[in-house]
């Protein structure tokens, strides 16, 4: 079998298990109703288990953020001899953004609580986006020049060969005329630490102090990436509700992943050292899901020996806000297919971890399992909670079945969903702790809107869930490969 054809059954093979487990679901509820019974009610236990865990891990980060927030950390950095050695580069990436965006994204760096001389800001544009970007461009240099140590304004050319357009091929070529320039200043590698921010980035103002902290105290600070909490609300009171509760969804899933450290992997926007930067060549040019690819990619480079560290500090997004209803429910819906395309990074393992034996066996296992299974439970859990996990009641019920497995089931599963929806009180109460000030337009009595919008879970969870999921996965299954769509963000507030 051709090296082509192995690769592509590695592509076909998450789709391929999403599907025949929703097939086997309706088949197995007429077929034999009593096995799918048993199976929906162990499979709802198994995610009240998993809604536990997730409730323990966002609670704990949650407080490890608040004890964080309360800490000076320039104070404490300061007292590490390596303190002035450290450089910070910060890469903002950006096609056809606003303005008002953008330098939305540099006041907050001007705001940070860390000498703006260390800060070197990469402002990437894109050649298909010229006219625009080099106006605003050029504003922003006149205005921002003498904010920081040094503005770098880089214009990624268009179809350059092995390259798909998109956040990794500019980025890519960003960082390489990044390298240049600090050459030229000789600054080592291992006293630059690398911020890859989305362009509505705004994060927070003791984060590079931190960042900066972490770095020196880390026992292999250039082997590490590091990755702060990601909340979603610079324009959350602009939001419909289903778009806000996908991305507090979002924000409280990393919550999770940054409260068991141990399988978190790198996320929209995060730090790293520059020595493992140019180790690796930069980022990947002909991906989607540069964000966390970026990791495996270092992972592999260092056979294993690279992990992330937690920042218990955020950074603030946008959600995807159009100019109306329907608009920002399809700029939704395609962020989280484009988020789905990780999925990509399954079959890349694969082939990378195949001839690797430096690597321990168990860690390729982990990571390969982790691609995989995470994708798929993201593409199948939703669908089989609400709505598959009735159907073999229903069948049984004009069935002549007196078991009572039957007659309890209803009751059992009820009992489960009801139990199950903790996580989402206990993630209603932690959005209303992390909604940030009221815009004075915005009239007092929404807030109880942002409590009660969490009854559209299961929306949110099928709709802006498991259907984008099950939509990349079948692509790539296919064939048919996603390409990088911007997300459109409005801010009216």
């Amino acid at each position: 079998m051709s090296e082509y054809a192995k690769y592509r059954l590695t592509e076909i093979f998450p789709g391929a298990m999403v599907w025949l487990t929703l097939a086997a679901a309706v088949v197995l509820s007429f077929v034999a109703p009593f096995w799918a019974i048993c199976f929906i009610i162990v499979y709802d236990f198994f995610w009240f288990l998993r809604i536990i865990n997730f409730v323990v891990h966002i609670l704990t980060t949650y407080f490890k953020y608040k004890k964080a927030a309360e800490i000076n950390w320039l104070e404490k950095v300061k007292n590490n001899p390596r303190f002035d050695e450290i450089w910070h580069l910060i890469f903002l990436p950006t096609f056809k953004e606003d303005g008002i965006i953008i330098r939305g994204t540099l006041d907050s760096l001007i705001a940070a609580d860390y000498p703006k001389e260390k800060f070197i800001i990469v402002l990437a544009g894109e050649e298909r986006d010229g006219e625009n970007f080099l106006k605003i461009s050029k504003e922003i240099e006149n205005d921002y020049k003498n904010k920081f140590g040094r503005l770098i304004i880089t214009l990624h050319p268009a179809n350059l060969p092995n390259e798909i357009p998109g956040k990794g091929s500019n980025l890519n070529y960003s960082g390489h005329e990044a390298k240049k320039e600090i050459d030229e200043r000789g600054i080592p590698y291992e006293n630059i630490i690398v911020s890859s921010f989305d362009i509505d980035t705004c994060a927070h103002p003791q984060y590079f102090a931190n960042l900066t902290y972490t770095y020196l105290n880390h026992p292999k600070p250039t082997k590490v990436s590091y990755q702060p909490m990601a909340f979603y609300n610079n324009n959350i009171w602009d939001s419909p509700s289903l778009v806000r509760v996908s991305a507090f969804g979002t924000t409280f899933w990393l919550m999770m992943e940054i409260g068991r450290p141990e399988k978190l992997i790198t996320f929209s926007s995060h730090s790293m050292s520059f020595r493992a930067l140019v180790d690796i060549d930069f980022w990947q040019k002909n991906i989607v899901t540069e964000d966390s690819r970026i990791f495996f990619q270092c992972l592999l480079r260092y056979h294993g020996d690279y992990s992330v560290e937690p920042i218990y500090l955020p950074v603030s997004m946008d959600t995807p806000t159009s100019t109306n209803y329907a608009k920002s429910l399809a700029a939704l819906y395609g962020q989280q297919k484009r988020w789905a395309w990780g999925i990509e990074h399954f079959p890349y393992l694969i082939k990378n971890f195949a001839g690797d034996r430096l690597t321990p066996l168990w860690k390729r296992i982990k990571f390969i399992w982790s691609a995989w299974e995470g994708m798929y439970s993201w593409a199948v859990a939703p669908v089989l909670l609400f709505l598959l996990g009735f159907l073999p009641l229903r069948v049984a019920a004009w069935q002549r079945q007196s078991d009572i497995i039957f007659q309890n089931a209803p009751n059992i599963l009820q009992y489960l969903m009801t139990a199950a929806m903790i996580g989402a009180f206990v993630s209603a109460i932690l959005s209303m702790l992390l909604l940030p000030q009221r815009p004075q337009k915005i009239k007092t009595w929404k807030y109880l809107i942002m409590f009660l919008q969490w009854i559209l879970v299961p929306i949110t969870f099928i709709v802006f869930g498991a259907i984008p999921a099950i939509d990349a996965q079948t692509r790539l299954m296919l064939g048919k490969y996603l390409g990088f769509n911007v997300t459109e963000k409005l801010r009216k507030s």
